[in-house]
């Protein structure tokens, strides 16, 4: 029977709980209410809890303390999405009630404080909650347990008294969303929360796990790492001038550094791709880089010889510039959208969005490199917004907006209305205005049978998605395309913008804009090509 935890096993939870959450995030993405293919809330949340076992396995300190700041940290920056956030924010409650704590050794009426400290705080981060989510799971079973407070004799029956509420409010969270009942899921977030919980339950009772998933290289290392030895040695940061800007993809590059190391940041700006990376070969990476083009700046340093503090600087900066008035940050995915929004005047394009939503560290790397008085930030996607708002709060040296821009649609249109000779609330309303005025269409496959408000929908169907609600689900894209439009162009459209995306073939989309004349013979229709994958069209329909 155990009565008190201490750091090393309160470690041992977390590796443990991250590991299952890995071992499991695949069926937990399949919960996506929407059957579209790029369902991700168990995806953000493994990553989200890789980054901070990663970072709290670097504490060397026995606290339970220490540790838990260490890992509230690395949550904190390595958020994605809504629930990663919510994931972050809850551990952030837990490490709040222990620095409380004078004991390393905590007892279970002080740890019921902590999960009663992790619900408060999680629901502080959402400016308004919503029940049937991870929220929900989170409030209840943090209730059952603090009601019985002083009554709860060891940790064996705290874990198990708390899990068996986690399951109960999971499985009631389809009566509080319809959506949820109607799509036949339980909350995405939710089921993920329990995985941790069950995974720490685990190392309570000896139990500990082996990773079975192969991307869980950061867990699988984390669990490894016994004396805090740095895994990738050398500090590599170089800029490369691109020898054929217009058909650089970024994935060419990013994909095998991703593999090389860890802690990759690649910006590609105005035929300049400047990356850094931790790898064990630098010469390598050097290599693979002059492919593409020729070296504008290059830095590599020692960090076993160093141990010295990263200064995440923008390398080519040797001399200090004027500050702009502004710099704008948008989230996209597509070739062809990212060269949409830097001809628009975005300066930093975050990769990123339906199927891979950025962290917290992307966002606040990103903003540190803005040499701007004013920073706004196009998330592009719901699931992003949190992750960029959290980082406001970790710059709070610098003038951030964040805009409600949910779509690419809706990022699209409110650049139309961005006026760098306009102060910052100024733009912030006028563009926040535009996002009101645009309806957004997307057009994907579904990858389950199921049924939404009404629409029946089978697995390979194209579904029609009208400002986030599907509105007609049938066998040929055309159709599904065709009907989709009927719903967002009407009398008062007088701007149609359509990104196409890949395989979309030319006499599909001529017949797409003779559509749009028919249904408004005054409608201006314009086609891009973006270059998406999941979605063949987004929409945007401006009044």
């Amino acid at each position: 029977m155990i009565s008190s935890v201490n750091g090393k096993l309160f470690k041992r939870m977390m590796m443990n709980g991250a590991i299952n959450l890995s071992n499991h995030h695949k069926e937990i993405d399949q919960l996506n209410v929407f059957p579209v293919p790029d369902g991700d809330t168990g995806t953000n949340m493994k990553m989200t809890m890789m980054t901070g076992v990663k970072e709290m396995t670097a504490c060397e300190s026995s606290s339970i303390i220490d540790i838990a700041k260490k890992l509230q940290r690395g949550l904190l920056m390595g958020a994605r999405g809504n629930s990663g956030v919510i994931l972050s924010q809850f551990f952030r409650g837990i490490y709040v009630g222990l620095k409380e704590m004078t004991e390393n050794e905590i007892s279970v009426d002080a740890f019921i404080d902590c999960l009663c400290s992790g619900k408060d705080v999680a629901y502080k981060a959402v400016m308004e909650p919503i029940e049937g989510t991870i929220l929900t799971v989170v409030r209840e079973a943090a209730e059952v347990v603090a009601a019985k407070k002083g009554q709860i004799k060891s940790y064996e029956e705290l874990f198990e008294l708390y899990l068996t509420q986690a399951r109960k409010s999971l499985s009631n969270t389809p009566n509080l969303l319809p959506v949820l009942k109607e799509a036949g899921v339980v909350d995405s977030g939710g089921a993920g929360f329990i995985k941790v919980i069950e995974g720490m339950e685990m190392a309570i009772h000896g139990v500990m796990l082996e990773s079975n998933d192969s991307q869980a290289t950061g867990v699988e290392s984390a669990q490894a790492k016994v004396s805090g030895d740095i895994k990738y040695g050398y500090c590599t940061e170089f800029i490369i001038e691109l020898k054929n800007d217009a058909n650089f993809q970024e994935s060419d590059l990013r994909s095998p550094l991703s593999m090389m190391g860890d802690s990759l940041v690649l910006v590609h700006d105005d035929g300049l791709v400047k990356v850094h990376v931790h790898v064990n070969k630098p010469g390598q990476v050097l290599e693979l880089a002059q492919n593409f083009g020729e070296f504008v700046k290059i830095k590599v340093e020692n960090m076993r010889l160093q141990h010295s503090e990263l200064i995440n600087a923008k390398p080519e900066e040797t001399k200090p510039q004027e500050k702009k008035k502004f710099a704008l940050v948008a989230v996209c995915f597509g070739d062809g959208i990212k060269q949409t929004f830097t001809d628009l005047g975005v300066d930093y394009i975050i990769d990123g969005g339906q199927t891979m939503n950025p962290s917290t560290e992307e966002f606040v790397k990103v903003v540190k490199a803005c040499n701007a008085e004013n920073i706004i930030i196009i998330p592009n996607n719901g699931n992003v917004i949190l992750s960029a708002e959290q980082s406001t709060k970790l710059c709070d040296d610098a003038n951030i907006r964040v805009l409600k821009a949910k779509t690419i649609a809706q990022g699209y249109a409110s650049l139309m209305a961005f006026d760098s000779s306009n102060d910052l609330d100024t733009n912030y309303e006028d563009m926040t205005e535009a996002i009101s005025n645009v309806q957004t269409g997307e057009v994907t496959y579904a990858v389950r049978d199921t049924k939404i408000k009404g629409v029946k929908i089978k697995a390979g169907d194209y579904m029609g998605i009208c400002n986030g609600e599907i509105v007609v689900s049938v066998k040929e894209r055309l159709d599904a395309t065709k009907i989709l439009l009927d719903k967002c162009v009407n009398e008062d459209s007088s701007i149609v913008t359509i990104f196409r995306g890949v395989g979309t073939p030319d006499e599909e989309i001529e017949e797409l804009k003779e559509h749009c004349t028919e249904l408004n013979e005054d409608v201006e229709v314009e086609v891009i090509d973006g270059n998406q994958d999941i979605y063949s069209y987004i929409i945007a329909v401006e009044a």
